[in-house]
């Protein structure tokens, strides 16, 4: 058993409405406990996209409850990596922090049909991303 901290993963889109929901919800159903999901925008939506928390539903995770949050200096540098899905420079940098961009489609203004290619992939990743940091993702 290790004693060491669960790695801190942020995600971060623009308006913490779709891409960054879908991904923290992802990384937390599949590495549980294992690891400290965080999701925010640089210009946060009133709420989460519907076609979004549809497509989430239908893949067995509730994300109805779930707020876009406004994207924090803190919530970076509480972070070990930083995955940034078209927000742009609005994310602050600092050294020492890994940082991926994942290049996704903004089901902004889609149906729950567009959405689910979206989902899908970053799924993928998100499963990708567990595999790198050495966690097994839950059944």
């Amino acid at each position: 058993m290790s004693t060491s901290p669960a790695p801190s993963v942020l995600f971060v889109c623009v308006h913490n409405a779709g891409r960054s929901q879908m991904a923290a919800a992802f990384l937390t159903h599949l590495g549980g406990n294992q690891v400290q999901v965080r999701s925010a925008g640089s210009a946060p939506a009133s709420a989460v996209n519907a076609a979004v928390v549809e497509a989430m539903a239908e893949a067995g995770i509730d994300i109805s409850a779930e707020t876009p949050k406004v994207l924090t200096t803190e919530a970076v540098q509480a972070s070990d990596v930083v995955i940034t899905m078209g927000c742009g420079d609005a994310c602050p940098y600092f050294p020492g922090k890994r940082y991926l961009d994942w290049q996704l489609e903004d089901p902004a203004g889609q149906g729950v049909a567009a959405v689910r290619p979206i989902r899908d992939e970053i799924e993928r990743r998100v499963r990708g991303l567990l595999a790198e940091l050495g966690i097994e993702a839950a059944a």
